[in-house]
């Protein structure tokens, strides 16, 4: 079985689980005056799940092409050591290591080691570009979401004084 079939079939067992949480366990600590809404709770999840599990069906039910042998640009899992396993693993690392610091350090100061640190470990070497474009990037975005959406986001550390 190819790869993009494994995967489907991980993505069809997680969405059968999810959708079964969604639709059969989700509401059911809901206060009565909530149940006479149109959406509730569980709505996203369970259209979710529905769409999940029918993309997923659809890659595992469809017809599989001749393997003619892996194409330029596709990825041979039968040589998955030979790519940058441990680029990729760092980027993982790095994901985990920004949410967790989201809160202490404050999204600007994390926003802005996350990109940078980031873009090294993907080899970028021009610091000189790199800081100011991160700086900028955090800031649009932290600007965005504090005062055009009205979300409430800690810019710094709370002792710096920016509200706890």
């Amino acid at each position: 079985m190819a790869l993009d079939r494994w995967i489907a079939l991980v993505i069809l067992m997680i969405s059968l689980a999810y959708g079964y949480t969604a639709f059969f366990t989700m509401d059911e600590g809901l206060p009565p005056f909530m149940k006479f809404n149109a959406i509730w709770p569980s709505t996203f999840p369970k259209g979710l799940s529905v769409m999940a599990v029918i993309c997923a069906l659809i890659i595992l039910l469809s017809p599989q092409k001749a393997d003619a042998g892996p194409k330029a640009g596709d990825i041979d899992y039968r040589r998955l050591l030979d790519y940058k396993l441990g680029q990729a693993t760092a980027l993982l690392a790095m994901m985990v290591l920004y949410a967790l610091a989201l809160r202490p350090v404050g999204f600007l100061i994390a926003t802005v080691g996350f990109l940078v640190i980031s873009a090294m470990i993907l080899g970028e070497r021009k610091l000189r570009i790199l800081i100011p474009i991160a700086v900028l990037a955090a800031g649009v975005v932290w600007y965005l979401v504090q005062q055009v959406l009205g979300i409430y986001l800690r810019p710094l550390p709370f002792f710096l004084g920016t509200g706890g």
